[in-house]
């Protein structure tokens, strides 16, 4: 089978040799487009994978805390019929398990230091489903959490704060007190502090408390677990379950995704990626300029060839087939 003379003269005038002084600076020009177009891939490359897994990597810390749905019962009373919710949430064919909790927030104090807390009270046995953080803790501070201790896994930053370690008493002033004769007391519990952890993510570092559930139940007064905590295969199909969950739930229940969790987290990752794709954008059309100005060079510089195939009856079709040969092996 005979080669096509348009691949043949495609590719010599890309590796044209250096016989002329002509052909070898077609050669040079060739070799400049092709490292322009790699160094404009290599760029794209890069940036895209130090973007990617400088996502990957805050994402992953920060859901190692949180889950990716919540639901929950407005204004922090107990979900009814919790039973009933886990049954049609585990149903869910993207679910791969549920926890209840109990969420409020608090203050911890340690002599006269005090810090404000987000305190939640977890199942031990069913936590380390939905949450990767606390499953890290199953096998050692997590087993501490004993229902009527009253023990507390604090935050690493939370407790290097208050000065505290493992063994060390801590206080917790619950927000909302009782009523005596002189006036609104709030509630104080003493906590023993049974551990601590550190997720790599200041913002929960310094801020989390984790109690058994039964406990955190009992110093908040609420009947029972206030949202449950759910972990699905795919976290970037999050809002789509939580809109199909939701569907299927008691209207007033509120279900909310990680996303939504972290908004403005989320906005700014999203307005990132535009900027750069526009940014990225620029540098694929730079290098396709480039390589467009490399065929207009050459077939500038092949005229006289042109106008020899030509009249040994190339068609323009043909003559056009050349040179997108050429242009091809330089982008490849």
């Amino acid at each position: 089978m005979q080669t096509p003379y348009e691949l043949i003269l495609g590719w010599r005038y890309t590796r044209a040799g250096r016989a002329t002084r002509r052909n070898g600076f077609i050669s040079f020009i060739s070799g400049v487009s092709m490292l322009g177009i790699a160094l404009g891939v290599a760029a794209l490359i890069i940036v895209l994978s130090v973007m990617n897994g400088f996502q990957k990597e805050v994402r992953d810390r920060m859901l190692g805390v949180l889950s990716h749905i919540e639901v929950f019962e407005p204004g922090g009373q107990a979900i009814p019929n919790l039973a009933d919710t886990l049954a049609i949430i585990e149903r869910h064919p993207e679910v791969l398990g549920a926890a209840p909790f109990v969420g409020a927030q608090a203050l911890i104090a340690r002599g006269e230091d005090m810090k404000g807390a987000l305190v939640r009270g977890i199942d031990p046995a069913l936590e380390p489903k939905v949450t990767d953080l606390v499953a890290d803790l199953a096998d050692t501070v997590l087993p501490r959490l004993v229902p009527g201790e009253f023990g507390v896994i604090l935050g690493g930053e939370l407790a290097r704060s208050l000065g505290v370690g493992t063994g060390d008493t801590v206080t917790l002033i619950a927000p909302s007190g009782q009523v005596t004769p002189a006036g609104v007391v709030p509630r104080i519990r003493q906590m023993t502090v049974v551990g601590t952890f550190d997720s790599g993510h200041f913002e929960y570092d310094s801020a989390l408390a984790l109690l058994h559930q039964e406990d955190a139940a009992r110093i908040f007064r609420v009947e029972g677990p206030t949202g449950v905590r759910v972990k699905i295969k795919n976290l970037h199909e999050a809002r789509e379950v939580a809109i199909a969950i939701a569907a299927d739930l008691d209207p007033g229940l509120l279900v909310r995704d990680w996303t939504r969790q972290n908004r403005t987290w989320f906005a700014a990752v999203q307005l990132e990626k535009r900027m750069m794709f526009i940014i990225l954008t620029l540098i694929v059309a730079v290098a396709a300029f480039n390589l467009v100005s490399t065929l207009v060079m050459t077939v500038t510089d092949k005229r006289a060839d042109i106008a020899i195939l030509r009249t040994l009856g190339a068609s323009p079709q043909s003559i056009m087939g050349i040179f997108m040969v050429q242009g091809a092996m330089v982008g490849i």
